[in-house]
């Protein structure tokens, strides 16, 4: 990991975003690709969908529209252990999503007059779960019990065939799916499968959705900027961060588990570690080496780690290490300090927070009960993370009698002429005139 050493520095909010580790060039290639891969989707359908497929996944004659045997069979193989651990974080997110569906308020504005804030789900969504370097059935559960919280009446999932395992979809992901109750599954992936549920595809009766949804790599969330006023979308949840800010009483065993733990992703992967104690950086280093030399996808972290996204972040104080925390807007948050659970206050940008050295990135990616799905690439500043909200629109019902409307007539008739719209007057005198 490489050393950016902002100390002693007076650095301005543009000199902050300017010092942000970022792979930009990635982000850029992947969205001129991912546009390619989209247009030809939108143009050609199944025919796009299945040269895609064979030229990323390497499957070839394959079901695009799973099978509901393939559902069945999958769920009935899904081990105990699985089953149990999937019902489980399904309990916990259903209840943190419904905690996130706001109720009815009624304002009432005047006699006789009043205001509905309402919410109303989206009649379609389609939700992507990624398949490639990981297998994601906890993405499963994140999408879709968000939507159906909502109340969303049809859901359609994608996520990309497997070349060993027949061009089938990710058994444990179609488990997952069976297990609440989707049946509507499709074995694409990648930034095709986005364009697939903006455009729809006639051939596999694919309608367009209203909304798509879903974590992925840096295509994906490209894809999905594709797509932008097609349909809605959901934050860009691209490649991995986690951003750990920690001082001197951290222990770096506990924060190089952590950032290895997020760079095991992807070789995209951004692991930061922000801190004012270079003596804990040191040690931070050394473990992450260490565990990076022992664990399963060791490439895949050691990539991760190289990159230009990951770095040990070297700062003055607090008051800086929080004003990059800031700047950066990681996905993931953790909270090695003293006082991390005052200090939680201060750190305003981010996907998701976690507080303390006892809640660990993995707990949310699985059973915490929060999202999992959250922005990245500094999309945290103006954008949530994925909850029951993202496939509500808010709705005002507007409810005004004759003499609700009387008390402001002339009011809308004297705005109406000052625009010089006075169709807009004359639409309300209509209603005090024979």
């Amino acid at each position: 990991m490489r050393t950016i050493d902002l100390r002693g520095r007076e650095l301005s909010p543009a000199d902050m975003l300017a010092a942000v580790p970022r792979a930009t060039q990635a982000r850029a290639e992947a969205l001129d690709t991912a546009a390619r891969l989209v247009d030809e989707v939108r143009d050609r359908g199944e025919g796009a969908l299945r040269e895609q497929a064979e030229r990323f996944d390497r499957v070839v004659g394959h079901d695009l529209r799973v099978p509901d045997a393939h559902l069945t069979q999958a769920l009935e193989s899904l081990s105990p252990a699985v089953r149990s651990a999937l019902e489980e974080a399904i309990r916990r997110v259903r209840l943190a999503s419904a905690a996130q569906v706001p109720a009815p308020q009624i304002t009432e504005i005047g006699e006789g007059a009043t205001i509905t804030q309402r919410w109303q789900s989206v009649h379609r969504v389609g939700v992507y779960i990624p398949g490639g370097k990981a297998v994601y059935p906890s993405s499963v559960v994140m999408n879709v019990v968000p939507a159906q919280v909502a109340g969303v009446q049809q859901i359609a999932l994608a996520s990309p065939p497997q070349a060993d395992q027949g061009g089938r979809v990710h058994p444990t992901i179609l488990a997952a799916a069976a297990l609440l109750g989707v049946t509507e599954v499709y074995a694409m992936g990648g930034a095709g499968a986005i364009g697939a549920f903006a455009h729809g595809v006639p051939s596999l009766a694919l309608d367009p959705v209203d909304v798509v949804s879903g974590p992925g790599n840096n295509y994906v969330a490209s894809a999905k900027r594709a797509v932008a006023g097609v349909v809605g979308t959901d934050s860009e949840a691209g490649a991995t961060e986690i951003l750990v800010v920690a001082d001197s009483s951290a222990d770096p065993r506990l924060v190089a588990a952590d950032l290895v733990s997020q760079a095991e992703h992807d070789e995209q992967a951004s692991a930061v570690l922000v801190t004012d104690a270079e003596g804990l950086a040191e040690r931070v280093v050394a473990e992450v080496e260490r565990l990076t030399a022992t664990t399963r996808h060791s490439d895949r972290v050691a990539a991760a780690l190289a990159g230009p996204q990951s770095a040990v972040v070297l700062v003055d104080d607090r008051a800086m290490a929080v004003a990059f925390s800031n700047a950066y807007a990681p996905e993931h948050l953790e909270l090695h300090l003293s006082d991390a659970e005052r200090a939680a206050a201060e750190f305003t940008n981010a996907g998701a927070v976690f507080v303390g050295d006892q809640t660990p990135v993995s707990l949310g990616d699985y059973m915490a009960g929060s999202n999992h799905v959250l922005p990245t690439g500094g999309q945290a500043r103006y954008a949530p993370g994925l909850g029951a909200y993202t496939f509500l629109r808010p709705q005002q019902v507007v409810s005004y009698d004759r003499a609700a409307l009387a008390s402001v007539r002339e009011g809308v008739v004297a705005l109406a002429e000052s625009e010089v719209l006075p169709a807009h007057g004359e639409a309300i005198e209509a209603r005090f005139t024979a």
